[in-house]
């Protein structure tokens, strides 16, 4: 496609992937330059690297043990609310992870229901900080993810393979065996690596289940040199490290083969005659009910917590959420105006570097570049003075990766599509993208940046390092309620904060399909 006449040039595409690259590259160098290599580490941040590998193997292992029979109850069976539940595994997604993380406390904290539940038997109440809770809460973000990957295996098992099977009268063992085992030998790897990868970055659920010594992550020991130390280069060796562990993580992630497929199929629907049995049906009954119940319940805490805790939030909760709703609409806009022409020099046949680009954000995590914008700033310019526009900046460069996935296949197809009659018709430049590009693009141009402001307004990682006592974002707030033990003020702010995400990407989401021209 790069070598035909096309309505629409590339170079702007190019122009903003370099900015972008400059920026994050910019943000590591500072970073690279400003940490005491010879320092060496100390006996804490040993501890911190250990502790962040040991909870991100577990987190990885105990969610994706649960994902598997879940996804194969959900690949065997066919049932009213099916899709609503698949559907449902993609809100963790989204979900700002201080709301996530007051639900869980309200379900499994020592004041929680479960503890209440317990304490009708004559049972102790539950202890939710440390290791364990840290695990807990990634298993609650992570095991959606991977049942949805599993899933996908399940689904690429063609039906006459499965039919194939039942011929040769082979039960559920020899099904389990012939065909199942082999695809979760191919598939699991793979999201192990994914799951794995994520946890290596945690820092909102750390900061507020973990935080003891024996429970700090990396990125909880960053933001612990910078705010209570203020000791850059500790904090810019320990970015060091955290970018080297993620960076390999992100590699083996990317490498993890999935082996040869079972081939294709005729689109067939599957009937799994291995799960017609009663203990196959309530087995599977138990899973499905098991994981909608670990989604819901801690989601309906918030409700029924936050409730009347919008009473009593105070004026300080409205101004945070005010701020949260500016920097989000800040970081979706900026979003799309470097998501949009580097989607088109994608398309354009410009995607090596383009898209090298677009996956820095994903492949450095918010708080080390949070870092170097702060060394970088810090001699020039009041950093805290800075917090908003830097926070929306850079949470527009984490948003970048999943616009362009959203935005490149559908540019791809409208310039293969329309691109020649353009041309005949000498349409070109802006007349081309506004009568026939944007508005055929309109639905995937609203679900991004409908994902771009939700997980702008949940974000709790570059705030925490640069906001004053005077500034904070929702999340940010909610945090400090919890911090000073204000729960019912805390969780109406975090029912509020929940609206406002799932808000703000109902009416993306939805503001861009209306009316679309598909």
């Amino acid at each position: 496609m790069a070598d035909r006449a096309q309505p629409l040039r590339s170079r702007w595409g190019l122009g903003v992937a370099t900015l972008v690259a400059t920026f994050i590259l910019g943000a590591l160098a500072a970073v690279i330059l400003r940490a005491e290599v010879g320092r060496g580490l100390g006996v804490a941040d040993w501890a911190a690297i250990r502790f962040t590998i040991w909870q991100a193997v577990l987190s990885a292992v105990a969610s994706v043990t649960l994902a598997v029979p879940v996804a194969r109850a959900l690949a065997r069976r066919r049932f009213r609310g099916r899709r609503l539940l698949i559907a449902l595994m993609g809100a963790p997604f989204i979900l700002p992870v201080i709301v996530a993380i007051l639900g869980i406390l309200a379900v499994f904290g020592r004041s929680g229901w479960l503890s209440d539940l317990l304490g009708v038997f004559g049972l102790g109440p539950l202890q939710i900080y440390g290791l364990h809770g840290v695990v807990l809460a990634h298993v609650f973000f992570n095991l959606p993810l991977a049942t949805r990957l599993i899933l996908q295996g399940w689904q690429e098992i063609p039906a006459e393979r499965f039919r194939l099977a039942a011929q040769l009268n082979a039960g559920p063992l020899a099904m389990w065996r012939l065909l199942e085992a082999p695809m979760l030998r191919q598939v699991v790897p793979g999201a192990l690596a994914v799951v794995f990868a994520i946890c290596l970055s945690s820092f909102a659920v750390a900061l507020t289940l973990g935080g003891g010594p024996r429970a700090t992550t990396i990125e909880l020991a960053i933001y612990q040199a910078f705010r209570f130390d203020f000791d850059l280069g500790r904090a810019a060796m320990l970015s060091g490290v955290q970018l080297l562990l993620t960076g390999a993580a992100a590699l083996v992630a990317l490498r993890v083969a999935s082996g040869e497929g079972f081939g294709a199929g005729l689109d067939r629907p599957v009937r799994r005659w291995d799960g017609e049995g009663r203990w196959a049906r309530g087995l599977d009954a138990i899973y499905l009910s098991g994981a909608a119940q670990f989604l819901v319940l801690p989601l309906s805490a918030i409700v029924i917590a936050g409730l009347p805790g919008l009473l009593s939030m105070g004026a300080s909760v409205w101004m945070a959420a005010a701020t949260s709703a500016l920097i989000a609409g800040l970081s979706t806009l900026v979003l799309l105006l470097i998501a949009l022409p580097m989607a088109i020099a994608v398309a354009l046949g410009r995607g090596a570097v383009v898209e090298v680009a677009g996956l820095l954000g994903l492949a450095v995590s918010p708080l080390v570049i949070g870092t170097g914008l702060f060394i970088l700033i810090y001699p020039v310019a009041d950093p805290f003075a800075l917090a908003l526009p830097v926070t929306a900046l850079v949470n527009a460069l984490m948003a970048l990766p999943f616009a362009l996935r959203i935005l490149i296949p559908r540019v791809r197809e409208i310039l293969a599509r329309y691109g020649r009659l353009s041309l005949s018709l000498d349409m070109r430049g802006g007349a081309f993208l506004r009568r026939v590009l944007l508005p055929r693009l309109r639905p995937q141009l609203g679900f991004a940046a409908g994902l771009a402001a939700a997980l702008s307004m949940g974000d709790l990682g570059v705030i925490a390092l640069f906001a004053d006592s005077e500034t904070a974002t929702l999340p940010l707030q909610v945090y400090r309620l919890m911090g000073a033990y204000r729960m019912e003020a805390a969780s109406g702010g975090a029912l509020l904060l929940l609206c406002l995400s799932m808000g703000a990407f109902y009416i993306c989401d939805r503001g861009g399909r209306r009316h679309a021209e598909t």
